[in-house]
């Protein structure tokens, strides 16, 4: 039973995780054009500055006083804080290989992207070697789950031996 219990285990983390090498490259993909269109916004953020002789820093203080400047001010430093977030993390993923993403879930933080991504996403079966190879880590991280819950629920129940 434990055995079987396993193999679906491992059969289902196979099949979860040989969707990722796609998943993350259709991440990339959308991550990239995000950083491009928040790239866009605050060039012309830096250029309306600069037209008026101002540094970004001095341009961001100058947007207060008023409710509606306040909120603009706050809004356009997020809105830097994620472009510059957006280019560092599209950077470090398109260096790395898909397998080499698996590693870097923490890179994968843009809400919006990742939400757009998962929602326009069609699992497929991956017969590519990082599909392949995806799923086999997929297939042992399951079957060890499996394992080592199935360990954890039985151990109460098992007799101990002199």
């Amino acid at each position: 039973m434990r055995g079987t219990l396993a193999i679906l285990g491992g059969l289902a983390g196979a099949a979860t995780l040989s969707q990722f090498p796609e998943f993350s490259q259709q991440y990339l993909q959308r991550l990239g054009g995000q950083a491009e269109a928040l790239a866009a916004v605050v060039a012309e953020f830096d250029a309306s500055a600069e037209q008026a002789n101002l540094t970004r820093e001095v341009a961001l203080t100058q947007l207060q006083g008023t409710e509606f400047l306040d909120t603009h001010g706050g809004n356009m430093r997020e809105l830097i804080e994620r472009a510059e977030q957006a280019q560092a993390d599209y950077v470090l993923l398109r260096a790395a290989t898909p397998l080499e993403r698996l590693t870097l879930p923490q890179r994968f933080r843009d809400p919006e992207v990742l939400q757009a991504t998962w929602a326009d996403f069609r699992p497929a079966v991956q017969l590519t070697p990082t599909g392949m190879t995806a799923a086999g880590i997929g297939f042992a991280l399951g079957w060890g789950l499996v394992l080592a819950l199935a360990g954890l629920i039985m151990r109460p129940f098992r007799r101990r031996t002199a």
